[in-house]
This record gives C-alpha cells, structure tokens and sequence, in this order.
C-alpha cells in the first residue's frame, strides 16, 4: 500500500503547481474578464431599467396630459353647447319681441282700418241717404210734374 499512497502523495505535491496556477488563472479571469463582464452588464441592465423606468414615467405623463386634454375638451364643448343654448334662449325672446311689437302693430292697425272704415261707412251712408233724397225727389217731380205737350216740343200760343 505504501506505493499506492506514495504515488497518491507524488500526484497530490504535482498537482500544486497545478492548482495555484488554476487559482492565479481564476483570479487574473475575474480581474481582467468577469468584473468588468459584470460591470458593463450591470451598466446595461440600469439603463435598460433606467430607460423603461423613464419610458414608463413617460408614459404616465402623456396619459396624464391626455386626460387633461380630453377634461379641458369637455368643459370647452360644454362652454360651446351652454354659449349656444343662451344665444338661441336670446333669439328666441328677441323674436318673441319681435312677434309682439308686429302684433300690436298689426292691431294697432287694424283698429285704425276699423275705425276709417267705419266713417268711411258712415260718409259713404250719408251720401247714399242724401243721393237717394234728390233722386227720389227728381223721380217725385218727374212723376208728378205736367206732361209736357206732344207736337214736337213746340209752344202753343
């Protein structure tokens, strides 16, 4: 057994020479290639997070503004929408004033015919009864008047 562990003991003193050198390897690798392996990827993985940190504080901005945008949409169209509802509640009453001064003027009118047409009548049956008064007194006097002679419309002495 002695050569078995003798050899075991040979391989074990060879293979320090081996082991340091894998360790120095080891070390001299994460110094020079995995640190700054890390390093860089830690760096893209924060701008990575960093940028869609960013990208969704951006996002919550825009949905902010738009929300904004859409409430001062709505108070415009609902400023627009009360803005005409007074201006056709104006013109309306306007044009109800408008329709009462042109019925009282039309009354007023209307009277007025009414009233010149009623002495209008009244003159209009004056005349009549005064015409009607000689022409019956012309038909009286032709009725009761002499007959005049028949032989030409001579004078007999």
């Amino acid at each position: 057994m002695n050569s078995v562990s003798g050899m075991l003991e040979q391989l074990y003193v060879q293979s320090i020479p081996t082991i340091l050198f894998v360790l120095v390897l080891l070390v001299i690798l994460d110094r020079l290639f995995f640190r700054p392996i890390a390093r860089v990827t830690g760096k893209r993985a924060e701008a990575t997070i960093g940028a869609l940190d960013r990208a969704k504080k951006q996002v919550g901005e825009s949905e902010a503004r738009s929300q904004e945008y859409a409430a001062a949409l709505q108070a415009a169209r609902l400023e627009i929408y009360t803005t005409r509802q007074d201006d056709r509640r104006k013109a309306l009453a306007e044009r109800e004033r408008a329709l009462e001064v042109a019925r009282e003027e039309a009354a007023r009118l209307v009277k007025e015919a009414q009233g010149t047409l009623a002495s209008e009548a009244d003159a209009a049956r004056l005349e009549l009864l005064t015409v009607s008064r000689t022409l019956a007194a012309e038909i009286t006097e032709k009725i009761l008047a002499p007959e005049p002679p028949r032989d030409g419309g001579r004078i007999r002495a």
